[in-house]
């Protein structure tokens, strides 16, 4: 089987992990905050809080901005759950905002016309999270101008984009938005097993990110109500999450964002191949908006049902039974059991919708070959001519 994503362990990241492991210290010591340097100084932001996953990340970015239970946070429709969970656990509600049907990422005319019409009714959101989808940065300059016109705060979920760019921007600069958030989950364009982070230009936000991530625990005089406070000294000044990065993470983190770049390369070579081997099909093919420079975390087709004899769900059985591992990437979340108990049901978000029902993830990855890719092809050939 043909993975749809793999991640790429040199003898380099094997070593950075083992040093870490004959140190002092296993958590909670130095390599995590060279790592957050790292993707600080990589992405231009000023500040970068390590934690767990990527989940938490969008958990705590979302209470460090204030969203609670008389807030609305929304989002895009074709993300992973986590996008819109983290509002939930925040006790606020959840509203999807339908995404364009070439980026694929969350629309700015529908953005526009839906704050308008929730200004007029009272019921603008507090947090906006945009998604990154596959790797190509939304029009964060569109984003973050309707975000500043309606006060509203901005959390890049860039999950998929990390060394993606919009313009002159490096996705993660922050330029437009609170914060942004990376995953490093394995699948990811780098890895620390499992992981994330949160980079920022506010050092209000990260001083309350760095509370959050540890129990809401402080030994910072500062912050403390005992005038005299002994160095055994800690308090608990609000109820935080065991949300740490672990050193071994982090020591795996530093040495894979040493390739960073020459992911990404690969990547796009990959991307670029597929798109010629690929041309001749009933496709539609994914489309780069000119400004922006993808990172390539998914390559992901869409099926012309019209043009060809079988179904979607044929196609994806056939290359499963190839040998590729292909996937879909995403069922709208609006569409779960979970949301739909809230009241969205089929229709709400027609462009995700109609995107999900025809579309393929492709695997694509650092390591693979082009004897691989070439297999992908003829099997998706095979199905579609």
């Amino acid at each position: 089987m043909i993975p749809y994503g793999r991640q790429d362990i040199s003898e380099e990241d094997v070593a950075a992990v083992c040093s870490v492991l004959r140190s002092d210290f296993l958590t909670q010591g130095p390599v995590i905050e060279r790592f957050e340097r790292t993707v600080a100084e990589y992405c231009g932001a000023e500040y970068a809080v390590a934690v767990s996953n990527a989940t938490a990340a969008l958990h705590i970015a979302c209470l460090a901005l204030g969203l609670g239970p008389d807030d609305i946070a929304w989002t895009s429709p074709n993300t992973f759950v986590a996008s819109a969970n983290c509002a939930r656990y925040c006790g606020a509600k959840v509203d999807f905002v339908d995404i364009d049907p070439v980026s694929l990422n969350i629309s700015p005319v529908v953005l526009e016309q839906r704050l308008a019409s929730a200004a007029q009714q009272g019921k603008l959101p507090k947090v906006l999270v945009p998604v990154h989808f596959s790797g190509q940065s939304c029009d964060m300059e569109a984003i973050g101008r309707l975000a500043q016109k309606y006060g509203i705060a901005v959390i890049e979920d860039a999950s998929h984009a990390i060394g993606a760019r919009f313009g002159n921007d490096v996705v993660g600069s922050c330029k437009h938005s609170d914060c942004a958030i990376f995953s490093f989950h394995p699948v990811k364009i780098v890895t620390t097993g499992e992981g994330g982070i949160i980079v920022t230009n506010r050092s209000d936000l990260a001083a309350r990110l760095r509370l959050l991530r540890s129990h809401g625990i402080t030994r910072d005089a500062g912050l403390m109500s005992c005038e005299n406070p002994g160095p055994w000294y800690y308090e608990q000044i609000e109820l935080g999450y065991n949300y740490r990065m672990t050193d071994i993470q982090a020591a795996l983190g530093c040495s894979q964002m040493l390739r960073l770049d020459v992911f990404v390369s690969r990547r796009q070579e990959l991307a670029a191949r597929y798109d010629r081997l690929l041309a001749d099909l009933c496709l539609q093919l994914p489309v780069q908006d000119q400004r922006a420079k993808s990172s390539w975390h998914l390559y992901v087709v869409r099926l012309r049902l019209d043009e060809i004899s079988r179904s979607h769900r044929e196609v994806f059985d056939g290359l499963r039974a190839a040998g590729i591992g292909v996937n879909l990437h995403y069922i709208p979340v609006h569409l779960q059991p979970y949301y739909r108990e809230m009241g969205f049901a089929p229709g709400y978000c027609p462009e995700a919708e109609a995107y999900a029902c025809s579309a393929l993830s492709l695997p694509l990855f650092p390591k693979m070959t082009e004897e691989q890719q070439d297999r992908v092809v003829e099997a998706l050939r095979n199905l579609v001519r």
